[in-house]
């Protein structure tokens, strides 16, 4: 008697992702999903109510990746203009890797992003966060020349600024001739203007 593995909201996610890196999000369904997990659809719904529910949390955990890798800038020690460059650099290096790795797949998150603006939103705001860290490091530090009771707002500016190479609507762009120039310029620019 084989030993079946319980159905987890895990499993459905994970699932998910490669059924719609399979057929895209236009054709993607639930029944799909439940066929490549060997259970009924009705099982999928027990844990996400709807579709939509289900590809929010989708696109939810594919920018949660995101975090782990710019952790140690946030979190380190080091100076902290040092940080803020290795931390921009990370990003547009894992935004450029999902794009170019695995196309099709960055293809279908750009529409499930479209659709799932409050999840951007909570995800930008988190990426804001860890700048503003950052920041308020360099600014103790005497680094940074930021307002000290303004660090989310020029944390925003200094996202908003380095936008061509995080935001997938540039991914076409990542990898141009000129990408990383045009990157190590815009944060040398951003550096210059923090600096104490």
């Amino acid at each position: 008697m084989a030993v079946t593995e319980t159905l987890t909201a895990e499993r459905i996610l994970a699932a998910t992702e490669e059924v719609l890196r399979r057929y895209g999000p236009a054709k993607a369904t639930v029944v799909d999903v439940a066929r490549a997990l060997g259970v009924s659809h009705g099982s999928v719904y027990r844990h996400f109510r709807t579709k939509a529910a289900l590809r929010e949390a989708v696109t939810e955990r594919w920018l949660e990746r995101t975090f782990v890798p710019l952790a140690p800038f946030v979190e380190g020690s080091g100076p902290a203009d040092e940080r803020l460059t290795g931390w921009l650099t990370a990003l547009f290096d894992l935004k450029r890797t999902k794009a170019g790795g695995d196309p099709e797949l960055m293809a279908t998150f750009k529409v499930l992003i479209g659709e799932n603006s409050a999840v951007v939103d909570r995800h930008e705001e988190r990426l804001v966060e860890q700048i503003a860290r950052i920041l308020a490091d360099g600014h103790r530090a005497g680094v940074f020349a930021a307002p000290e009771t303004d660090f989310r707002t020029t944390a925003r500016a200094v996202f908003d600024a380095t936008d061509r190479f995080h935001n997938p609507a540039h991914a076409a762009e990542w990898a141009g001739p000129d990408a990383d120039a045009a990157f190590a310029a815009v944060v040398a620019l951003v550096r210059r203007a923090l600096r104490a």
